[in-house]
Formats: C-alpha cells, sequence, structure tokens
C-alpha cells in the first residue's frame, strides 16, 4: 500500500523546527495532520457535514484537545485508569484554539464542524498548548473546508530579558512574561497571558515578536495547501436570503431603534423596548411562514447592530448613556460574610460578584492528575455564573467551558500579587459567586478577589484591578472607538473584547479576542493606555474600600506554624504505619504534615485554636529533641526484660536501665521491682556508636554508707 506523505518544515530560526505530515494517519477525516517538534506529536483531524440543520444561524463549531497518557508514558488515576472527561487544562487548551479558529470562518457557513487534537507524544520540556493551534490550523488547510485562514498560535516569553518563541517548560519558570498569541499572515485575533506588571510597551513588542512568527508558520501552511490541491474549498448554501423583507426592516425600524439606542436606558428597560420595536413590525407582516419569520428576526439583530455602532461612532454615545471613557459607578464592601476567612462584594454597573476565600492546610492543595502537567498546586480559584445572574431559567450543571476560562483568567491574574511560598503556608481557594451580569464578570472577580484576599490577611504585594475594553469600527476602517467598561451588548456588538488587569505598577494578565481584520498597532496601543486610566480609577474606588491587606487573619481562621527538622526524625515523627502522627493528631485535634525538601523535612501544623497547635508542636519537640549525656529525665518504663528494663524517657526514646542501674545493692531477679507504666527517674550515662541509650536509677541514689569497722 503506497502512502502520499507530504511533509513541510517550519524553522524557528534558532536551531529548532516545527514538521507538518499529512497523508499518513487518519485519512477519513476531512482534514488530518500530524504536527512534530522534538519528540513531542499531536495529531489534528477535522470533519464537517456536507450541509447545516434546518434553522441554525452560527457556526457549530467543537473544539477538542486531549492528551493521551501513553504520551507521557503514564496510566491514567482514577476508577477506571482511561482518559474520561476532559480537565480544566484540556478545556483551557481547546478554548484558545476555538477563539482563534471560530472568527475565520465564513459567517453564512452554518455546518457542524469538529476539531480533535490529541497530544500522543510528549517530549517533557516541549510544551504542546502552544502547538495545538498551528495543528488545526494546518488540518483545516489540508481540507476543503471553507476557511478564511490559515492561522497560527504561538507561546511569547521573556527569558532573561530576550524574547523567544516556544519556550522550553524550564525557560518558562524564569519567564518575566507568556502570551500565547493567534493571527492569520496579516492580523492579530486572540492574545492570553500573564505576566510580571510590565509596562503597555512592552506588552505590544511580544504580540509583533510573536506575529513575525506567526506570519511564517501561515506561510508553510498555504504552500501545503497548494501542493494537497486543497486552495478550491467546497461549496455551500447554509442561510435563506429576502432582500425586499431586509430592505422593509431597515427602513421601518432604524429610526425606532437608533432612539431606544440613544434614550440611556438600563438593560431590561432597553431590552423590552427593542422586543416591542421587533414583535409590533413582525405583526405587521402578518401570517408568515417560520423561514420569513426567522428571516425578520435576523434583520432585526443587524438593524441592532448598525444603530447601536452608528450611535458610537457618530454621537460618541453609548447605550447607558455614558462616554467611551467613563467606568460605570463601583461600590464594595468587605467582611460581608461573618464565617467566611475572606470576603468581598464588588459592584460595577450591573455586574456583582460575591467572592469568599478559604485558608486550607496543605492537605487541602489540589492534586493534578494529567498527562502532561501532575503535581500539586495550593491556590485555587473558581468561578461561578448562574442563570439568575442575567435573569434567566438555567438548570445548574457545573462549570462549563466559560466558566473554567473566566475564572483563569483571574486566577492568573491574582495569583501574580500572592506572597512567596515561604510567607505563606496556607492552601487559598477563592470562589467568584456572579450575582448580576451585564458586562465583564471575570474584572469584577479579579477586583472582588483583591478585595477579599486582604479581607483575609493575605499579605498580596499589591491590589489588582481589571478591566473589560471593546472596540467599534466601521466598515472602512477609518473610524473607531475605543470603550471602556464594555456592557454585555457592547461585548456582543462590538469588534474586540479586550481584558487587561494590573496593579498600579503594571499589567499582569491579558485576554484579547478580535471580531475583525486589519486591527492596527496603533488602536491596540490607544486601547492599552485607555485601559491603564480604567485600571487605575479602579482601584481608587476599591481603596475606598481597603487599602492594604489587614495586619493579621480572622479570629476564626485557621493557624499553620510551620517547622523545619532533621530529616532523620521523620520516620520518628511519622511512626510505623503513620502512627505516631495519627496518634498527635488525635490528641492534639491539629492536622499534620510533612514531607521531605531540601535534605530537610518540612512540617506544618494546622489547627482551629492556639490549644491544639502548642500540643502538636510540644510533642514534636519532644520527637526531634536529642538526649544529652548528664541529662536527668523522667521515663516511662516501656518493657521488662531478666536483665533491666527499657524505659522511655522521651517520645520515642528508649533507653536501657540495666539490673545493675537499678540501685547500689545487687538485684538477682526483674520479679517485682518494676511494673509496665511506672514512672522512674534515670540519668543518660551514654550514648553508644549506634545510638542506645544507657540509662542509670543508681545514679541518682545516694550511697549507703560504708560498714563501720571494728
Amino acid at each position: 500500500m503506497s502512502l502520499n506523505v507530504i511533509k513541510k518544515v517550519i524553522d524557528l530560526g534558532d536551531g529548532r523546527t516545527i514538521e507538518i505530515e499529512t497523508g499518513k494517519l487518519a485519512k477519513q477525516a476531512d482534514g488530518s495532520v500530524v504536527i512534530k517538534m522534538g519528540d513531542t506529536m499531536l495529531l489534528a483531524t477535522v470533519v464537517s457535514s456536507r450541509d447545516a440543520k434546518e434553522g441554525v444561524d452560527f457556526l457549530p463549531l467543537s473544539v477538542d484537545y486531549q492528551e493521551k497518557y501513553a504520551a507521557t508514558g503514564r496510566i491514567p488515576g482514577g476508577f477506571l485508569r482511561r482518559e474520561a472527561r476532559l480537565s480544566d487544562y484540556e478545556v483551557l487548551i481547546s478554548r484558545l484554539v476555538d477563539r482563534a479558529l471560530r472568527p475565520m470562518f465564513p459567517s453564512d457557513y452554518h455546518a457542524d464542524t469538529q476539531v480533535m487534537i490529541s497530544l500522543i507524544s510528549a517530549d517533557k520540556d516541549i510544551m504542546p498548548d502552544c502547538l495545538a493551534g498551528l495543528a488545526a490550523s494546518a488540518a483545516l488547510s489540508c481540507s476543503d473546508i471553507p476557511f478564511n485562514g490559515p492561522i497560527s498560535e504561538v507561546r511569547v516569553a521573556k527569558v532573561d530579558g530576550k524574547l523567544v518563541i516556544n519556550p522550553t517548560l524550564t525557560q518558562l519558570q524564569t519567564a518575566t512574561l507568556e502570551f500565547i498569541v493567534a493571527g492569520s499572515e496579516y492580523d492579530i485575533n486572540m492574545v492570553e497571558g500573564e505576566s510580571a506588571e510590565i509596562q503597555e510597551a512592552e506588552l505590544v513588542e511580544a504580540i509583533k515578536f510573536a506575529h513575525t512568527a506567526i506570519k511564517i508558520q501561515c506561510l508553510v501552511q498555504k504552500e501545503l495547501t497548494a501542493e494537497l490541491n486543497k486552495t478550491e474549498k467546497r461549496a455551500y448554501s447554509h442561510e435563506h436570503s429576502n432582500e425586499e423583507l431586509k430592505k422593509a426592516i431597515y427602513a421601518a425600524t432604524y429610526d425606532q431603534v437608533y432612539a431606544v439606542a440613544s434614550a440611556a436606558s438600563g438593560k431590561d428597560e432597553r431590552g423590552a423596548k427593542f422586543k416591542e420595536v421587533r414583535d409590533t413590525y413582525i405583526a405587521t407582516l402578518g401570517e408568515i411562514d417560520d423561514i420569513t419569520k426567522s428571516l425578520a428576526k435576523k434583520y432585526y439583530h443587524d438593524v441592532e447592530y448598525d444603530a447601536i455602532r452608528n450611535l458610537v461612532l457618530d454621537e460618541g454615545k453609548r447605550l447607558d448613556g455614558r462616554t467611551t471613557t467613563q467606568i460605570r459607578p463601583i461600590w464594595s464592601e468587605v467582611g460581608y460574610l461573618p464565617s467566611a476567612h475572606g470576603s468581598a462584594v464588588f459592584t460595577r454597573g450591573e455586574t456583582q460578584s460575591l467572592t469568599t476565600v478559604t485558608l486550607g492546610a496543605k492537605d487541602d492543595e489540589q492534586m493534578i492528575d494529567g498527562a502532561f502537567i501532575n503535581g500539586y498546586q495550593k491556590f485555587l480559584l473558581h468561578y461561578n455564573f448562574p442563570g439568575f445572574s442575567t435573569g434567566e431559567v438555567r438548570p445548574n450543571r457545573g462549570a462549563g467551558r466559560r466558566e473554567i476560562g473566566h475564572g483563569n483568567l483571574a486566577m492568573r491574574s491574582l495569583k501574580r500579587v500572592l506572597p512567596a511560598e515561604n510567607e505563606n503556608p496556607y492552601t487559598i481557594r477563592i470562589v467568584s459567586d456572579i450575582l448580576e451580569s451585564n458586562g465583564s464578570s471575570s474584572m469584577a472577580t479579579v477586583c472582588a478577589g483583591t478585595l477579599a484576599l486582604m479581607d483575609a490577611g493575605i499579605k498580596i504585594t499589591n491590589p489588582v484591578s481589571g478591566i473589560a475594553m471593546g472596540l467599534i469600527t466601521n466598515e472602512m476602517g477609518t473610524k473607531y472607538a475605543i470603550l471602556s467598561d464594555i456592557l454585555g451588548d457592547e461585548d456582543h456588538l462590538g469588534d474586540m473584547d479586550f481584558k487587561v488587569t494590573g496593579t498600579k505598577n503594571g499589567i499582569v494578565a491579558v485576554q484579547m479576542d478580535l471580531k475583525i481584520n486589519g486591527l492596527s498597532y496603533e488602536v491596540l496601543t490607544n486601547a492599552l493606555n485607555q485601559a491603564k486610566e480604567g485600571r487605575l480609577h479602579i482601584l481608587g474606588e476599591m481603596a475606598k474600600t481597603l487599602t492594604a491587606p489587614r495586619e493579621d487573619y480572622k479570629s476564626h481562621a485557621p493557624r499553620i506554624v510551620s517547622m523545619r527538622i532533621d530529616k532523620e526524625f521523620i520516620g520518628a515523627i511519622i511512626g510505623p504505619g503513620g502512627k505516631i502522627i495519627q496518634e498527635m493528631q488525635r490528641e492534639s485535634g491539629a492536622t499534620i504534615s510533612i514531607e521531605e525538601k531540601d535534605n530537610q523535612g518540612i512540617i506544618q501544623i494546622f489547627g482551629d485554636n492556639k490549644e491544639s497547635i502548642d500540643k502538636a508542636v510540644t510533642r514534636i519537640r519532644q520527637i526531634v529533641a536529642k538526649p544529652e549525656v548528664g541529662e536527668i529525665y523522667e521515663g516511662k518504663v516501656r518493657s521488662i526484660m531478666p536483665f533491666g528494663a527499657f524505659v522511655e524517657i522521651m517520645p520515642g526514646k528508649d533507653g536501657l536501665l540495666h539490673i545493675s542501674e537499678i540501685d547500689h545493692k545487687r538485684i538477682e531477679t526483674m520479679d517485682g521491682i518494676f511494673e509496665i507504666g511506672d514512672e522512674v527517674r534515670v540519668k543518660l550515662l551514654d550514648v553508644d556508636k549506634q545510638g542506645k541509650l544507657k540509662l542509670s536509677r543508681k545514679a541518682l541514689l545516694p550511697r549507703p554508707e560504708a560498714p563501720a569497722k571494728n
């Protein structure tokens, strides 16, 4: 059997290469490729239905990235011992690819489309996430699926002051910025990542550097498409149209919609008025079929789109009456929940987050059991978006992809200002419950999370605020308006959703999605500078509530004491089968964890009150204390032998009290001398080379007087 295998190589310019191969695997998919960098290999496939389902007016695109455990030579954990639902890490990578691909499909293409990316081989130092977007786009490039690409994604990082494309996992440990950037050979359409309080110009420089690498990768994909003769894409017709109806709706409703948009009303009132205009017009059409009714709603949506955008571009006026740079009113409160270790309510306009901080012990760390990423993490942030926050009836079925993504952005932002690990013994969990939403609840989470951390007494280095920026442009791109603190409607109808978080010193995280082509770096720079003004304003509003972390933790918050001991004592503290440490926890009421690190034993004692911690500390100090020759101890008889008794002088430390050292007078037998559990005062005479203790009771007794001589 002959294979038509085609390979392309991308040179990263520093001796490293990325190889694209097609024609060997998964040939029944519409398009498939294997991407290889070092020993890391990704298989990407794409399949799209030939026809769209009736009534679908959007692109039903699903992107799934999954890591095969065999790729890293591991067997999955859990009862089933197989790959199961996607982990949060896999969901986040899936979202990165989805957000880069989705704007590149034709707006009238509505066929079910599925992109699947699998990690099939892994190099422990080469991160696969920065290759996933390239793999997906290359698979599309090998197909006849309509796609306005190609695109690619790269990671850009600054290591030792130099920008690097797709750095190794080792290099990332010391990076001062790291962003995943996606785009075509002409434009950037997605950015996400974090940084160490950098300035706006440094971010723009990093994006430009990433785009240079993206352009090269896109050109190689175009060569691949040409070589496979896939430049002609499949024909499709997924939308009905009625130009006369479209013109009639514009003529009848545009002025009314513009007037509603100009009225500066609230979200619910505005929505009701827009719906009234739409329903009134549709009623004038009389009896119409479902297709015509669907088209009427679609064209009316286009009227809203144009009217609201024109209001901003022509009058500089927004739906709620604000100027383009104005931030909605803010109020916040800390300590709202008396039983939480830290809490805050942050409200900006019609968006509200109730956020809590919970302090836990080492045992509360989250175990990460992924194929590529595994280990433990002690900072958790969970974001919840219930239906009632937008006045909807929606069942609670756990966190969706959107919630995982929004929570990750807030987590990236806040972890940058946490105290160093040796200064913070706690496992920290933040939970943001969104109670109202009309624009950028993830940024409200960042602000509420900052306040809750400070309320809990966590010594963050600087408060963090976040803002969501929007963009509206005309068709020619000659006129634009940058919007600060966007509403939900402005997010939906705008051309950009750009979230920026940072401290007074600089940017700590960014997430940007573009829906248009042709964003200039001048506009990007202006948006960043306008975002900075907004961030600083929000920080000022937050400071009215709390300016710095509280001096101490809440009185009901648990306390943690850390101890370092010699490595040799770890076993003595744990005891056989964990007997000693379990006994200490049971008697003291504290939770004790111990691990070996840097050739020492690191102990954390976690308790709800000082008394329980003190009990555990005292017991541990007794165990790790070293017996000193010549010292006197109050011991307890643990066992009796014919030649003497073994006496415990410290927890876990027994010594031999030989029969000859019990008394000055000669003792012939141990019968009746001691009972197990008797307390006896002894002196440590010696510690031999094997660490065995030699005890004496006799040395503490007065010598008998010598018999008188006749």
